[in-house]
């Protein structure tokens, strides 16, 4: 089998995801997404006629992100028409999904070089406040699946993890990236964002609070209380009773607030994969390779439950053990995905998102494991360690996996 390998990795900082408030709130997402395309470009000088596909990761493809972004970005950022594009779905795991199917094709033989992603602007209207797969009675009542906050809730309550270890690993996680932000260690992948007139629109991460403690985060209030009894139409169950349905002597208490919870913002970031037979013939430096890949599903109604699973599964594929990874991420959802992952695998923790992760830097769906890749890549060759492994739950009770390696 082709080795795929990683040649480059930039995203955009993250800017708040809120209509009218964030620094990127103003553009289009095709922009954003041109951004960090037209970054690869500049960085390694290749031929974009070369482009095999541009494979993207958007979760909510709908308004201006609708329409094949990878596509209408490739567009925008000057590609050869020849580039073709293609967008996903695989809600929160877009990103390392997107990356995951261009790995595959060139480990196929069939693809020399790609350009793997995502965008996601949250700052754009939401969808309505719907469970999954409302609407479909029948997979309901095989599936009944709640409101991703208060699944966090109930996984919490169910593992006996209570908010003071999960307050501590948020303030655990806004002090690691305001240690990575201070030594610059995203500097190397961060393009900054420009408007259209050539000024700079965002050049920093725009949603981390220093300074954070336990203390603080003590103060906040539950977010998913409310939401946990809210019904969409007024025969329809809560989400609180359609987790009850499958588990119904959970009673859920509510521990998850905003400073313990992934942060809503605004990104892209990218990828550039090539096979070996092309880096060598255009002098593309190769910084690392694809050992394996896997997805795995689980309880859709717990749903954020399959990382754990997605790491064996990944490890399994690979032929390796966890002594054999140097450095974890877990997408920081909520503080008890990433908790449950630390305990259930028995990790050491200065091993497990050293960056610290999205309850400080923000989490924009798509892009977020196409973001992660690049820090771990980013951290290995700044320890001058060898081997990371990326996961992240999503939306249906899913998670894919990465192992990566240095090269």
């Amino acid at each position: 089998m082709a080795e795929a390998l990683i040649i480059d990795a930039c995203r955009t900082p993250r800017g708040i995801g809120k209509p009218g408030k964030g620094a990127l709130a103003h553009l289009h997402p095709q922009h954003l997404a041109s951004t960090v395309l037209g970054a690869l470009v500049e960085r390694n000088g290749f031929d974009t006629a070369d482009v095999d596909d541009v494979i993207w990761g958007t979760s909510s493809q709908v308004c201006e992100q609708s329409g094949d972004l990878g596509r209408m970005a490739a567009l925008d950022a000057g590609y050869d028409v020849t580039a073709s594009g293609a967008t996903l779905d695989r809600f929160c795991g877009s990103g390392i999904t997107s990356m995951n199917f261009g790995a595959h094709a060139v480990m196929a033989g069939m693809e020399d070089l790609v350009v793997t992603g995502g965008t996601e602007m949250m700052s754009l209207p939401k969808k309505g406040l719907l469970p999954m797969g409302a609407g479909n009675a029948h997979l309901q009542e095989l599936h009944p699946q709640s409101h991703q906050g208060v699944c966090a809730d109930a996984i919490a309550t169910q593992e006996g993890i209570s908010r003071e270890a999960l307050d501590a690993l948020a303030a655990q996680s806004q002090a690691r990236a305001d240690v990575a932000i201070t030594e610059g260690r995203f500097d190397r992948a961060l393009v900054p964002v420009l408007n259209r007139d050539g000024t700079v629109a965002l050049d920093r991460e725009e949603f981390p609070r220093p300074g954070t403690t336990v203390e603080s985060l003590a103060q906040l209030n539950p977010s998913f209380l409310a939401i946990a009894d809210y019904r969409h139409t007024e025969d329809s169950p809560s989400f609180r009773e359609l987790i009850n349905q499958k588990y119904p002597d959970l009673d859920i208490q509510h521990v998850h607030h905003a400073g313990n919870s992934s942060g809503v913002v605004d990104g892209a970031a990218a990828l550039l994969v090539a096979s070996e037979d092309y880096a060598k013939a255009h002098g593309l430096n190769a910084r690392a390779r694809v050992v394996a890949t896997a997805n795995m599903g689980d309880d859709p109604t717990l749903m954020l439950n399959a990382p754990v699973p997605a790491a064996r599964k990944v490890l399994a594929r690979a032929g390796m053990t966890l002594d054999d990874i140097d450095l974890f991420e877990v997408n920081e959802a909520f503080a008890v995905v990433s908790e449950k992952f630390q305990r259930d695998l028995d990790l050491d923790r200065d091993k497990v998102n050293v960056n610290g992760g999205a309850m400080a830097l923000g989490h924009p769906i798509g892009a977020t494991g196409a973001i992660l890749i690049g820090t771990v890549l980013d951290e290995l060759e700044r320890r001058d360690e060898q081997v990371g492994l990326i996961t992240m739950c999503a939306g249906g009770g899913m998670a894919p996996a990465i192992i990566i390696e240095r090269v």
